[in-house]
């Protein structure tokens, strides 16, 4: 079993501790009074006070002006930051600088409602469009199989959901620290799948997991409220995303089945085969919805892959199953969950980062660099270490620096163009001495958008090379330069977005190649979602960890359960849509372009990705709401599938619960919303692909085809122009792919593709387009 999250940090000794108190509001006051957040560093704190809190007070009672108007105290922090807030005078705050033990001082900041990041990303509002549109997945149940879930957390609230639909035959298990009153109107069902895990003498961890439906780890409460979370505000990773964080589908129900588990034996999260098919066939029975997977096996056969065989079951009772693609990207052929009734997902970016505002000397310089430290901490005007003349440590490498040199200041490592030191310096044990006795370090790279939380143990700032070199001149020509950084930033708007996340598995499929895959892609990195509070999380300094009710996490384990969430609302609205015409709505209608209006790109290469890379596009759920048209697929075609497959009958007849099959309509031609051809040895193929689409609208309609096709591929369509009378009419069409790309003398961009275009159903007088990527490929020799 592999599970499809990117960069977890296992559990460690918990030694530090994080809670998070309100900041008030930005405001200016009568008589020039001010809001301000001051940093104090506690070592100064005289020792006749008992406390901080008695320490600020008293401080703040010391403060004096001319027209006898005190300051007022707002908050003592006690674990974010060490300081206080405070509305001061200009008066005020001079003196309270001068002050022992003050370290910085910062005006308050207006903060504006805003998700935390991705419905807004996605486009989904509570006015219009696909939310309202789905009833914000109402009556909706979705189905979790992942490593359990905290049902206390506030993303689990049943704050006004209506009662449970009667039509729910699910409960809640009892087990350790888990009983049937964790669940709610949003938590309906919970229950657990170990007897597999046992029986091969994987015994379940009694101090690293729990036997019962209750998650330690995090990821199956991430990807639950990321599927269906209620809306939670003031949701934050250590003052980063901060805004309401929601699932997409606000009112939909879960249930969460328990398959995943940590075995001290394997030293690691398995999930046996037997148990994820008994979760599944229980989702089945108690009659969920919509079936969210962020884990796979490695791939087999169809026939001996547990998700494959329980999906098939599924789909057969109108259920929607929903699968992570993998992380094993960025190359090609590493899908996994490749069958074709599944649908799977691909992570890409957001137009989101966190940063840090660094600032040298008086302003001379401001840039703002990448950063996830995880403590409100501002840096004021420490002295800046740079290793001139010495190039090993200019560019800070393992073991260079001296800990009495750079002891209370902070580092400038420098670009060196061989590797990233960053990273180098992260897999060697993190930093160790190099910058033990440093306040922290600016970093010159471009390669800061491939870095996860967990590099960020220390006060660390990423900055590009462009901007590095602009602090390097800086440095290099001031006496006694100095810095100041201000951590915890957070950047809405960045272009482009959404890239294809560097991990996000490829295809083709090994096992399918004849269907392209992934399907779709989705919010996937860096996504903020409700995690486990009770064990550290985000590492900090030496060995310490902070606990948080919500993480940021990277994978296709968190694209997945997006894409979960919007095929509820699809569901809601549209209860007689197939598993298959969801699939479609959302493949026809997704973007291919970003938000500066450029095809989606690489994130590993910079460059336009491929539909090998992004499937159909990026998932669009107020266009998948209404998309005119859908490729419609019923279990008898997946067997023809099969059947064309050259399976046995008994091995199509454990995966589709079928016998006495005659397999008399083989075909390898699925009515699949994307159109594959794979390519011989010398680079040339044609393909006759046969398709039918169903108007979903309710009006009649007239499409006209338009084909969109790059050097070495033809296409020709027949008909051009397809004909509705009304909703749920169907028409016919045929198309043939032409591939030569050795007269075209075009040359492969890889050992696996070959080049790609899209076929767009136009709406005559109307607004809809149905899009689907043509696309040719080489199929793995491994198939």
């Amino acid at each position: 079993m592999i599970l499809t999250m990117g960069h977890f940090t296992p559990p460690k000794l918990l030694l530090a501790l994080c809670l998070l108190f309100p900041i008030a509001a930005s405001f200016s006051t009568s008589n020039d009074g001010k809001t301000y957040i001051i940093h104090m560093d506690k070592t100064g704190m005289p020792s006749t006070f008992s406390t901080q809190h008695d320490w600020y007070v008293s401080t703040l009672s010391s403060l004096s002006s001319a027209d006898d108007i005190p300051p007022i105290h707002l908050y003592s922090y006690k674990h974010v930051m060490d300081g206080f807030s405070a509305v001061l005078s200009q008066t005020h705050l001079d003196q309270l600088e001068s002050l022992p033990g003050h370290v910085a001082t910062f005006p308050e900041s207006i903060g504006h409602l805003h998700t935390t990041h991705t419905p807004k990303f996605l486009g989904l509002n509570k006015r219009a469009g696909a939310w309202p549109a789905g009833k914000f997945g109402d009556d909706v149940i979705i189905g979790v199989l992942d490593t359990g879930i905290w049902p206390e957390s506030e993303s689990f609230n049943d704050k006004n959901m209506p009662p449970v639909p009667q039509r729910w035959r699910g409960i809640c298990e009892t087990g350790t620290e888990f009983n049937t009153s964790h669940c709610n109107k949003k938590l309906i069902g919970a229950r657990k799948f170990s007897q597999g895990m046992k029986q091969v003498g994987l015994n379940i961890s009694s101090t690293d997991d729990y036997d019962s439906p209750r998650d330690y780890m995090g990821h199956g409460s991430h990807t639950s409220s990321t599927a269906g979370g209620s809306p939670v505000q003031h949701a934050d990773y250590f003052g980063y995303a901060k805004g309401t964080a929601t699932g997409m589908a606000p009112l939909a129900r879960i249930a969460m089945y328990k398959v995943i588990f940590y075995s001290g034996d394997s030293d690691g999260y398995d999930a046996a085969a037997t148990d994820t098919l008994a979760g599944m066939d229980q989702a089945i029975e108690d009659g969920v919805d919509i079936m969210s997977l962020s884990l796979g096996f490695f791939e087999t056969p169809f026939y001996e892959n547990p998700i494959a065989i329980g999906a098939f079951a599924a789909l057969k009772k109108g259920i929607f199953v929903t699968c992570s693609a993998g992380n094993s990207g960025p190359h090609g052929y590493t899908m996994l969950n490749g069958a074709p009734w599944l649908t799977t997902i691909g992570a890409g970016t957001i137009d989101r980062q966190f940063g840090a505002e660094v600032t040298l000397g008086n302003g001379s310089i401001i840039v703002t660099g990448t950063s996830i430290y995880p403590e409100n901490l501002f840096i004021s005007r420490v002295p800046v270490y740079f290793g001139l003349g010495n190039r090993s440590k200019e560019v800070c490498d393992w073991n260079s620096l001296d800990p009495k040199d750079v002891a209370g200041k902070f580092l400038f490592c420098d670009y060196d163009d061989e590797s990233s030191q960053f990273r180098q310096m992260s897999e060697n044990d993190r930093y160790g001495l190099d910058i033990a006795g440093a306040t922290g370090a600016i970093f010159s790279e471009d390669d800061a958008e491939f870095l996860h939380p967990d590099y960020f143990y220390m006060p660390i700032v990423i900055v590009s090379t462009k901007d590095g070199n602009l602090l390097k001149n800086y440095i290099m020509n001031t006496t006694n330069a100095t810095v100041s950084v201000k951590f915890g930033l957070t950047l809405l708007g960045t272009k482009p977005a959404p890239k294809v996340a560097y991990f996000s598995s490829r295809g083709p499929d090994r096992r399918s190649p004849w269907t392209l895959k992934p399907d779709i892609l989705a919010p996937g990195y860096h996504i903020l979602a409700a995690w486990v509070p009770n064990r550290g999380f985000a590492p900090i300094r030496e060995d310490d960890y902070l606990l948080t009710d919500y993480a940021l996490v990277s994978g296709t384990s968190m694209s997945c359960p997006h894409v979960a969430g919007i095929a509820a609302l699809l569901k809601a609205a549209h209860r007689d849509w197939s598993p298959a015409a969801i699939r479609s709505a959302l493949m026809t209608t997704a973007d291919v372009m970003d938000n500066a209006n450029g095809r989606i790109i690489d994130m590993t290469t910079e460059v336009a990705g491929t539909p090998l890379d992004f499937g159909a596009g990026h998932v669009n759920p107020n266009k998948a709401m209404d998309p005119g048209l859908v490729y419609d697929i019923v279990a008898e075609d997946y067997i023809n599938y099969l059947c064309a497959m050259n399976y046995t009958s008994q091995q199509v007849q454990i995966i589709t619960g079928t016998s006495n099959l005659t397999c008399q309509y083989a075909s390898l031609d699925l009515n699949y919303p994307s159109f594959l051809v794979l390519l011989n040895n010398t680079n040339t193929s044609t393909t006759t692909f046969k398709r039918v689409l169903t108007n979903v609208a309710d009006n009649s309609s007239v499409y006209r085809a338009v084909i969109s096709a790059p050097q070495g591929m033809t296409a020709l369509v027949q008909p051009t122009t397809l004909t509705f009378s009304g909703k749920n009419s169907k028409a016919e069409f045929n198309m043939t792919v032409e591939i030569d790309l050795e007269a075209a003398s075009v040359t492969p961009q890889s050992d696996y593709f070959g080049n790609y275009g899209f076929l767009s159903w136009y709406e005559v007088n109307g607004r809809h387009v149905v899009r689907s990527p043509v696309v040719s490929a080489i199929a793995s020799p491994k198939t």
